[in-house]
């Protein structure tokens, strides 16, 4: 995976998730991407080159199973999970 340059994107979105999967979520991805700020957003940003088929785009690396791995106790898992 390359680094992304700072100027690869201009104006900030708004991204709207669940507490119980947005905060996990900053977990797993500190797992495999420790360095630095949060990782959430450059994994949202491969995921979307990968959904667009653009050239090079690779799937986001998942990190192994983790505590982050099971569903909230106030959400039941679904065929997705």
């Amino acid at each position: 995976m390359t680094p992304e340059p700072e100027t690869s994107y201009d104006t900030q979105r708004k991204f709207r998730a669940p507490d119980d999967e947005w905060e996990p979520f900053e977990a797993a991805t500190k797992a495999v991407h420790p360095e630095g700020r949060s990782p959430r957003g450059r994994v949202i940003r491969e995921f979307i080159r990968w959904y667009l088929r653009r050239p090079g785009a690779r799937l986001p690396e998942r990190p192994a199973a983790g505590p982050w791995s099971k569903p909230a106790p106030d959400r039941p898992a679904t065929v997705e999970d």
